[in-house]
């Protein structure tokens, strides 16, 4: 499955701004299963927005440190 670009380089702030509106309506209910749930999702979504974040910089700094041209030139 094929993202557009702009959605795709959306997707690790959308994770984190999911993440952090999770977070947040964990304080809702505080003494819940569902307020526990949320937070646990909210932690989630955190991380894993800036993981990605963090493995596309790594990614595009590998790849333009990278040589393209074949060895046999």
């Amino acid at each position: 499955m094929h993202l557009p670009r702009g959605l795709y380089e959306a997707l690790p702030y959308a994770y984190l701004a999911a993440g952090l509106g999770a977070g947040l309506a964990s304080y809702a209910g505080r003494a819940s299963a569902w307020s526990n749930a949320a937070f646990a999702a909210g932690v989630i979504g955190i991380v894993g927005g800036a993981v990605l974040i963090l493995r596309r910089r790594s990614y595009r700094d590998d790849a333009a440190r990278y040589d393209h041209r074949p060895l046999d030139e």
